[in-house]
Parts: C-alpha cells; structure tokens; sequence
C-alpha cells in the first residue's frame, strides 16, 4: 500500500521537474536561480525531499511561477477556490502551440488582470 503523503511528495517532486522542463532549464540552471545545491533540487523532483516554504518560493520565483502555484501543489493553500486558477499558467507554458514570445505575453496579461483584481 502505498503512503499517501509520500505520494504527494512525489507528485509535487514531478510537478517541480515539468514546470523546470517546460521553462527550458537545467537542473543546474534551476537550482542556481533558487540558490539550492543541484542534489537537493534533485532530490526534490524525485520525492526524496519534501521542501520548506522558503525553497519553494525560491523555485517559484526562478521559475517565474507566483509562489502560490507551489504551496497550492504542496498542500500549503487550505482555501481550494483560491487555488483552483493557479493551473492557468502551467497550461500557458504547456501549450506548445504558442511561441516562447506568446506565451510571455500572454502570461503577462494575465497576471496584470490578476493583480487588478486583488485590490
């Protein structure tokens, strides 16, 4: 039987490593940008390592992902609704029938229509 938190864990270690292969980095390059040594990024995206909310957030932002996209994958973010447009930028970056170019520009509308409504 397998232990559902582990479970977790790697799924969020898989998340991770998709969301680094989609923004073309390295494993080294990702974990230069998050400033965390590349076997414990490593260890991460294999779901040997549940991360803390500091290196998640250093990921997040090295990915130019809004940290909530990570604590919500991490089972940080309790509020459901609030996590459920967080998929909308993964999608953007996944569609590869836009270009690199597109989809920065397509993402930054999006989050300036965010921002707008959290005021």
């Amino acid at each position: 039987m397998t232990d559902p938190w582990q479970a977790h864990v790697d799924a969020l270690g898989q998340f991770i490593r998709v969301q680094r292969q989609l923004a073309q980095l390295s494993l080294r390059e990702l974990a230069e940008r998050a400033r965390v040594s590349n076997p414990y990024l490593s260890q991460i995206e294999r779901g040997l390592h549940e991360p803390s909310v500091r290196v998640l957030k250093a990921i997040a932002n090295a990915l130019g992902l809004p940290a909530e996209t990570l604590l919500a994958e991490a089972g940080l973010l309790e509020d459901d609704d609030e996590a459920a447009p967080l998929a909308t930028e993964p999608a953007i970056r996944a569609d590869v029938a836009l270009s690199a170019e597109q989809k920065d520009a397509l993402l930054a509308v999006y989050r300036s229509y965010v921002a707008s409504n959290q005021r």
